[in-house]
């Protein structure tokens, strides 16, 4: 395990990065009449699709609210004096910092926001605020706090706060070179947390320890990477963690015959990667077979689809063809942006009440829209392309992280873009 993070070189971002995601801001702020941003970021442990902009403008910890004059330079507001402690430390070891210590403000509650603004000339200005608006799936309507708002507008009754979120994000989607490097490093890492589940897995193996495995591969190549979601069983339909996570019971133990369905998130330096996992445990059902090979040609759609000047909505469209007479039924997003995730594909709910007891619970509606339909591909614009398939209760779920590149698609892990075999010795004891 020693020489496991020297297995390539680990990327990092410059003070030139720094100055072109500032320069970017700059230029925002110009073209939409913009005095200032303020930005709110959320919580460091904020799991899979985490509201992190602020970490955009920082390189640093998530979880700090950033002010952006257009002239000047950005101020971050820090939630505890833990993060003043790590940013001396990182500077005695030095780590090249973004945000000199004259720059950092402690804490980041209304009253510090209201005096940061006022000392920036701000109390009459345009502010874009990026944390306002929904962000999917855990943010519909924002994040900022109501009595902080409401705080920030009775000090500022002169100030006009105008949400931003949406089309900031689409000004940073596009990636920069450092920013791919560090994409394709996160997505190598994710290849090698599903090698290793699938190296554990077996029958007789507690499903708890493919998890620890996967999870421990992220670790020790040196990134911490949020909880996966993980399902097991002869035919499982379901997506999240494991339900041993979060209530009282045993996991289960692998039997010959069960699938593993999972989702891997990998992050390194703020820079996701999905990879959507299918893994069997001796020789899978037929139907699973048919339901991996309508997967599969939509996943070949979508790396056809991929490319720039074509709209998301459109690859979208491309990307379900292969459903059209397939007799079966999709079972969830067959693709989403990365970094950040603010465009999801639709897809028809309805299919889903085939499964055994659905009509007991809430109707979902007919089905879920496309969101940012309308975006334009670009260059350097990272996706999850996920799609999935069922036939009755066999699901195929396959895919990996695609980059749009100058010509086309980029593909970063064909490893799992395929139903894999569990590798692990069988018989083991639980």
């Amino acid at each position: 395990m020693s020489n496991i993070t020297d297995e390539t070189a680990v990327p990092t971002f410059s003070m030139a990065e720094r100055d072109r995601r500032w320069e970017l801001a700059r230029e925002f702020m110009s073209r939409e009449g913009l005095d200032a941003l303020l930005v709110f970021g959320e919580h460091e442990d904020a799991g899979p699709a985490p509201f992190n902009y602020d970490t955009w403008f920082t390189n640093g910890r998530a979880g700090t609210t950033v002010i952006f004059p257009r002239k000047g330079e950005p101020v971050s507001l820090l939630p505890m004096e833990m993060f003043t402690k790590g940013h001396l430390e990182s500077a005695r070891r030095g780590d090249t910092l973004w945000m000199p210590p004259e720059n950092l403000r402690m804490f980041r509650d209304s009253r510090v926001v209201t005096a940061t603004l006022n000392e920036l000339g701000l109390a009459k200005a345009t502010v874009g605020v990026v944390g306002l608006e929904g962000f999917p799936p855990w943010h519909p309507e924002g994040i900022v706090p109501y009595r902080f708002w409401m705080n920030i507008l009775a000090a500022f009754p002169a100030a006009e706060f105008t949400p931003v979120g949406m089309a900031l994000s689409r000004l940073i989607m596009p990636l920069g070179p450092e920013e791919i490097a560090v994409v394709r490093h996160s997505a190598r890492i994710g290849d090698a947390m599903v090698r290793a589940m699938a190296q554990t897995a077996a029958a007789g193996v507690p499903e708890s320890e493919v998890y620890a495995a996967g999870m421990a591969a992220g670790y020790a190549r040196g990134t911490t990477p949020s909880a996966m979601h993980f399902w097991t069983g002869p035919d499982p339909l379901a997506r999240g963690l494991p339900p041993w996570s979060y209530s009282p019971q045993a996991p289960r133990v692998l039997q010959d015959g069960d699938v593993i369905s999972a989702e891997v998130f990998s992050n390194a330096a703020g820079r996701h990667t999905q990879h959507q996992v299918t893994i069997t445990i001796g020789e899978p059902h037929e139907d699973l077979l048919r339901a991996a090979d309508v997967t599969r040609a939509a996943y070949d759609a979508g790396l056809a689809a991929l490319r720039p000047g074509r709209t998301f909505g459109e690859a979208v469209a491309d990307i379900r063809k292969p459903y059209a007479n397939a007799g079966g039924w999709e079972f969830g997003p067959a693709i989403h942006t990365l970094n950040p995730t603010i465009a999801v594909s639709g897809f028809p709910n309805d299919a889903s009440r085939r499964m055994a007891g659905a009509d007991a619970y809430p109707a979902e509606g007919e089905h879920h829209p496309t969101m940012a339909a309308d975006m334009e591909l670009e260059p350097g614009m990272t996706f999850a392309l996920e799609p999935n398939y069922a036939y009755g209760r066999h699901l195929a779920y396959l895919g990996g992280t695609v980059i749009v590149g100058d010509d086309g698609a980029i593909e970063l892990n064909p490893y799992t873009a395929q139903i894999l075999r569990a590798e692990g010795s069988p018989g083991r004891s639980a």
